[in-house]
C-alpha cells in the first residue's frame, strides 16, 4: 500500500468515524471502501442497487428526521395509492 494525504472537512471526519465505529474498522478502511466502491465500473442494475441500498441501512440510525406535516405530496401519493389499489 501507498501513503496519500486528502483534505477533509470536520463533517466528513465525523462521518467517516462514525461509520468506522459501527464496522469496528479504522477511518482509513472505510476510505479504501468508498474508493473502491467509486471506482468500479457504474452499474445500474437491480443487483448494485439493493447492494447499495443493503451496506447503507443503520449508518444513520441516530439521526433524528424532521417532523412531517401533510402537504401537497402526500396528497397526491394518497391519491395515487387509491388509483393503484
Amino acid at each position: 500500500m501507498q501513503r496519500t494525504n486528502i483534505y477533509l472537512n470536520d463533517h466528513q471526519i465525523q462521518m467517516l468515524d462514525q461509520a468506522a465505529s459501527l464496522e469496528g474498522v479504522a477511518r482509513a478502511e472505510i476510505i479504501r471502501r468508498f474508493v473502491d466502491r467509486g471506482l468500479q465500473v457504474s452499474d445500474s442494475s437491480l443487483e448494485s442497487d439493493l447492494e447499495a441500498i443493503i451496506t447503507s441501512f443503520g449508518t444513520l440510525s441516530d439521526t433524528q428526521s424532521l417532523p412531517r406535516q401533510p402537504d401537497d405530496r402526500q396528497a397526491y401519493l394518497d391519491k395515487m395509492w387509491q388509483v393503484t389499489s
